[in-house]
C-alpha cells in the first residue's frame, strides 16, 4: 500500500511539472516550463519577444554564446549583445546602453499628472545601432525613408520604415477631428514644432530620434522640457495637459516625454517595443505563470516565442 501511494505521488508531480510546458505544433519542441526559469531570464525573454514582434523585417533571429551571453542578430549580421553585465548610472545607460538598460524601466500606460522621479525614463534610452539598423546609418540613407504626413494642415516628414509614417498617419486621423471640436486640443496639438531634422541632442553626441524622421514635437509651451523649466513648471504644464491627445500617440506606438523625469512633454516617439511591453508585461508575473502571459495568441507570437525558446535551451 505504502509502494502504491509512493508511485502516485511521483505521478501527481510529474503531471504537474509538465502542465504548463507548450510544444510547437510544427516542430514538437517544448517550451521551458515557467518553474524552471529565473525572474532574470522572464524579463530576458519578454524583452526580446517584444523586440522580435516590433521589428519583425530588421531581426534575423537570438544568438546565445559559450560564455551564456545573448546577442539579438540582426538582418545586416551586427548583434546586439542583451546585457553586457556592465554597472551603469542612468547617462551612462544613455551613452553606452545594452538591450537590457534599454528596456529596463517600464512605460507606464496610465497618465497621472504627475511628473516622473528624476531618473525614470522610459524610452529615452535608445540604442543606436538597432535605429540606424532599422531607419537608415546615415542622413542619406534616412532621408530616402521619409514621407509626408499632413499634420494641422501642414505636411510634415516621418519615416516610413518599420510602420513609423503609418502610425503617425494614423495618430493624426484620430487627433484631428477632436482639435477640431476642442480648442484645448487643438492649442497643445497644433501648430507642430516639427518632425524629421538631423541633428543631435542638445548637449550631447548622440543623434536625436528626429534625426531618424521618428519624433514628432507638437506644439510648443516655455515649460515643456527639463532644461527650459523648474520641475515645479513643468509639473503646472503637465497639469494641464490633455489625455486624449497622449492616449492617442500611445494607441499607435509613440512614447510621450510627458512620462519621463527628464520632461520633454511635447515630444512623442514611435519607440514599438516600449509600448508592446507596457501593454503585455506591464505587470510582474506571478509565480507558475508561463513567461508570455500577457501577450496576444497570433501566429507571429508563437512563432517568436519558439525562436527564443530553441535559441537559449
Amino acid at each position: 500500500m505504502k509502494k502504491l501511494i509512493a508511485i502516485t505521488f511521483m505521478i501527481l508531480a510529474l503531471f504537474i511539472s509538465t502542465i504548463y510546458i507548450i510544444k510547437d505544433p510544427s516542430q514538437g519542441s517544448a517550451f521551458v516550463a515557467p518553474e524552471a526559469i529565473s525572474s532574470y531570464d522572464i524579463t530576458m525573454k519578454q524583452d526580446l519577444l517584444c523586440l522580435l514582434l516590433a521589428y519583425p523585417e530588421h531581426i534575423d533571429g537570438i544568438e546565445k554564446a559559450e560564455d551564456n551571453k545573448v546577442y539579438l542578430v540582426l538582418k545586416s549580421g551586427l548583434k546586439l549583445i542583451y546585457d553586457d553585465q556592465k554597472v551603469k548610472s542612468m547617462d551612462g545607460k544613455m551613452a553606452s546602453p545594452d538591450i537590457q538598460d534599454m528596456l529596463e524601466q517600464v512605460y507606464p500606460l496610465t497618465t497621472t499628472g504627475l511628473l516622473m522621479e528624476k531618473d525614470y525614463d522610459p524610452g529615452r534610452v535608445r540604442m543606436y545601432g538597432l535605429l540606424k539598423e532599422v531607419y537608415g546609418s546615415n542622413q542619406q540613407q534616412i532621408e530616402k525613408q521619409l514621407g509626408n504626413i499632413k499634420v494641422g494642415g501642414k505636411s510634415l516628414q516621418f519615416s516610413k520604415s518599420n510602420g513609423a509614417g503609418d502610425a503617425l498617419k494614423a495618430a493624426m486621423e484620430e487627433l484631428n477631428p477632436l482639435a477640431q471640436s476642442n480648442n484645448r486640443i487643438a492649442a497643445a496639438a497644433f501648430p507642430s514644432s516639427g518632425t524629421f531634422n538631423y541633428r543631435l541632442i542638445s548637449g550631447t553626441n548622440r543623434l536625436s530620434p528626429h534625426a531618424f524622421g521618428i519624433a514628432i514635437d507638437l506644439a510648443r509651451d516655455s515649460r515643456d522640457y527639463w532644461q527650459w523649466a523648474t520641475r515645479e513648471q513643468g509639473q503646472k504644464r503637465l497639469e494641464s495637459y490633455p489625455k486624449e491627445i497622449v492616449k492617442i500617440f500611445e494607441k499607435n506606438n509613440f512614447v510621450w516625454g510627458g512620462k519621463w523625469g527628464h520632461f520633454d512633454i511635447l515630444h512623442f516617439e514611435y519607440r514599438p517595443e516600449i509600448i508592446m511591453k507596457a501593454r503585455y508585461f506591464g505587470d510582474e508575473p506571478e509565480s507558475g505563470e508561463l513567461w508570455y502571459k500577457g501577450a496576444p495568441e497570433n501566429d507571429k507570437v508563437t512563432w517568436a516565442i519558439y525562436k527564443i525558446e530553441e535559441a537559449l535551451k
